[in-house]
């Protein structure tokens, strides 16, 4: 293995124990910081949710209708969330990740807290303009922190566990909504030490942010790693030349990287679209409570979310291990026909418990989809990791977050024109993407397992 040029990294980080490689290191630093980094991820879930769980005390306090509410949850977060996410990868694959991820941390967790200090529509829009900035720091520079972390053949398994921060931190925000708040809120004002009463629920965009202080701390026992396999490095060594230009990458590489972005997307547009309106389908379908419904989606969400990602990296680090070139491609289509079946079934189901075992079924297998973001790191040089995967990040974001809960809304409302048909609307967009995805993941894997062998042999 070529040596590393030296980066200041501390000497002990760079030795590993016996079963370390030279260069990585030491598996159990290693796993730390992919705890850090999940605690970090699991924290911006719950901060970018928990305005929509309230919706008619921020309603009543500021007296603003139900579309500026939207607003507020969708486009003040997600537009300077994806958009902002290009230029900061940027400066990820430039500057020290580390200190860009405790940055964003530190600004999201206050702008939350500012969330609750907001008078007007308009500072509460700005705060949650503020929360979209600083996540936006977060996954770019952690995907590309972890891929100089572990070893290609580790990958997976470690992508896989910051990314439960997703289904965890959705389902603790769900469950905060039938538990915390609800408690919260049955005081109508909170006294507050220093600052006097306020309105509960304020307080609770205070002790959702608290632990981004924690979560800082934390960051600051975290070292940036060194950047492995730097094509600028091989080129002074006269073994390989420098990185294309990033656009000539993207076009280069046109195909995998179109699989990859293209079959996310769908499956994005089905599981943010689902998360969005499985409580209310339970609502209008069973006659349940929303906030019970919400209670157990959550459950299943954090439980089987989190199985379901540990399994998918786990067997895509293996097929990896045994020549299997596209094997997280594969892994992904797998979780398609595997999951998309029982979500599908559960739409359609008699009665409630029914459908919640469908969807217990259902989340573990959809969710092995998760090491896509893997696949991204293997077929792009690390001049250009956290750039591409922000790119992926806007793709799919823009894709699931922006048309998936809104387009079973539009179906609803025109094709079904009946509030209770929002089942069919959820079976309908599930039964049309999830396919095209497998379809057009399948289409990826000989481009993908082309662009590995081109990146393994210039590298």
């Amino acid at each position: 293995m070529a040596t590393e040029i030296a980066t200041g990294a501390p000497q002990d980080e760079l030795i590993g124990e016996a079963d370390a490689e030279p260069g990585w290191p030491r598996p159990a630093y290693s796993w730390y910081v992919v705890g850090v980094l999940l605690l970090a991820y699991t924290l911006s879930f719950v901060d970018r949710m928990i305005l929509s769980l309230l919706v008619a005390p921020i309603r009543a306090a500021l007296n603003i209708s139900d579309t500026e509410v939207s607003l507020l949850i969708g486009l003040a977060f997600a537009l300077f969330y994806t958009v902002l996410g290009l230029p900061i990868a940027w400066i990820a694959d430039r500057w020290n990740r580390r200190n860009l991820i405790l940055v964003g941390v530190a600004l999201w967790s206050a702008m939350t807290a500012g969330c609750g200090f907001a008078g007007s529509y308009a500072t509460l829009f700005l705060a949650r303009m503020g929360v979209g900035v600083g996540e936006a720091a977060l996954s770019p520079a952690a995907y590309s922190m972890l891929s100089d972390t572990f070893p290609r053949d580790r990958l997976a398994r470690a992508m896989a566990v910051y990314s439960i921060g997703v289904p965890l931190g959705s389902g603790v925000a769900m469950i905060l909504g039938s538990f915390v708040v609800q408690a919260v809120l049955a005081a109508p004002m909170v006294d507050l030490p220093l600052i006097g009463p306020v309105e509960a629920w304020r307080t609770i965009f205070l002790w959702v942010a608290a632990p981004g202080l924690l979560v800082c701390l934390l960051l600051l026992t975290v070292r940036e790693p060194l950047r492995h396999g730097l094509r600028q490095t091989a080129a002074l060594r006269g073994e390989a030349g420098p990185a294309p230009g990033f656009l000539a990458h993207l076009v280069a590489h046109r195909a995998s990287l179109g699989a990859l972005f293209a079959g996310m997307s769908l499956i994005g547009l089905v599981m943010y679209g689902v998360i969005a309106w499985v409580p209310t389908f339970f609502a209008r379908t069973y006659g349940m409570d929303v906030s019970e419904a919400g209670l157990w989606f959550g459950i299943i969400m954090a439980t089987g979310g989190a199985a379901g990602l540990v399994a998918g990296g786990t067997l895509a680090d293996r097929l990896f291990a045994k020549g299997v070139a596209d094997a997280h491609l594969r892994v992904m289509r797998l979780s398609i026909l595997l999951g998309g079946p029982p979500l599908l079934a559960a739409t359609l189901m008699p009665d409630a418990t029914l459908a919640f075992v469908m969807l217990a079924l259902a989340f573990p297998m959809l969710t092995m989809h998760g090491v896509g973001t893997v696949a991204l790191q293997f077929i792009t040089p690390n001049e250009y990791r956290a750039r591409v995967t922000a790119l992926y990040f806007f793709a799919v974001n823009l894709t699931g977050l922006g048309f998936g809960p809104m387009l079973m809304a539009l179906l609803t409302d025109h094709l079904f024109g009946d509030d209770g048909a929002l089942r069919y609307s959820i079976a309908l967009v599930t039964g049309i993407a999830l396919p095209l995805a497998a379809i057009i993941l399948t289409a990826g894997f000989s481009a993908f397992a082309r662009d590995l062998a081109k990146m393994t042999d210039a590298g």
